[in-house]
């Protein structure tokens, strides 16, 4: 589900933006690219270390939208740059075989944001 062109999008340092909504009002949280691993099965794991409001909201609300991009990639019609919006569902984890990975990854994590995607739109 994922295209070539994402891939090539996360070989490039980036902000990653991570969209919620419970209850309240949507809420933002940010990452970088080079945090975001693909499971071989499209899922998308985020490692974690506050990201505490963006939890509670998928508790109340799994459905998740991340928008990420680079300028390094070309997108259409050969334009410099190019970007993603990611939909899908989510839930954080501190446990099993994908967080102890990530956590040899990324040392300072204290959970892991796993997003099921289920749609991937190029922007530019």
């Amino acid at each position: 589900m994922l295209p070539e062109k994402f891939f090539e999008v996360l070989k490039n340092e980036g902000v990653v933006t991570i969209v919620t909504w419970g209850l309240d009002e949507p809420h933002i949280a940010n990452t970088w690219n080079s945090y975001l691993v693909v499971t071989p099965d499209n899922r998308i794991l985020i490692p974690a270390y506050a990201m505490r409001k963006t939890e509670k909201n998928t508790i109340q609300n799994n459905r998740v939208k991340i928008a990420l991009g680079s300028r390094n990639v070309l997108g259409f019609k050969d334009y410099q740059g190019t970007g993603f919006v990611i939909e899908g569902t989510a839930k954080f984890f501190e446990s099993g075989p994908d967080y102890d990975m990530m956590k040899e990854k990324f040392s300072f994590l204290t959970r892991v944001l796993e997003i099921t995607v289920t749609s991937a739109k190029q922007m530019l």
